[in-house]
């Protein structure tokens, strides 16, 4: 049986070592369980404001407009609840949108300190290294030219003992 592309990228993304990381996790998690509150609302607004005078808000895909451009807080003011309840719908939408574009900075903003963090200590372990090699390769011309000169003094005491 032949899995779809959706399943094997899925597969591929899930088994990744950064998808382990618990800030890509809790940013995607976050992210779904908007999705899901975005829907919910949406289904919700719809029966509370049925019926109500000024109501504009009449058909689920509204609706789902609705729901983005609030949690996106975005707002054009062309789609809004009139009751109170579709208000406290609103304000769960709003809450859930604004939670999530936070988490989701804030895990893209871990993501790159990361990156920087990880690039400066191999940063620092290569200079480590290069001045470790740069300490040998100096203490090894010294103890070359302390031999010479230990040899041109071996000659030079020599020659005046003559």
């Amino acid at each position: 049986m032949q899995q779809s592309f959706f399943v094997l990228f899925l597969g591929r993304l899930l088994g990744k070592k950064w998808w382990r990381t618990f800030h890509v996790r809790a940013a995607l998690g976050m992210s779904l369980a908007t999705a899901l509150v975005l829907l919910a609302g949406s289904a919700l607004v719809v029966p509370a404001e049925h019926g109500a005078p000024g109501a504009n808000i009449t058909s689920y895909p509204k609706a789902v407009w609705w729901s983005i451009e609030t949690a996106t807080t975005v707002g054009y003011g062309d789609l809004y609840p009139v009751t109170a309840w579709g208000r406290v719908i609103a304000s769960v939408v709003m809450l859930a949108g604004i939670t999530t574009f936070g988490m989701v900075t804030a895990a893209i903003a871990t993501w790159f300190v990361g990156k920087a963090q990880q690039d400066a200590h191999r940063l620092g372990t290569e200079v480590r290294r290069y001045t470790h090699e740069g300490e040998e390769a100096l203490d090894t011309e010294l103890r070359a030219l302390h031999a010479r000169f230990d040899h041109m003094e071996r000659l030079l005491t020599n020659h005046g003992d003559r």
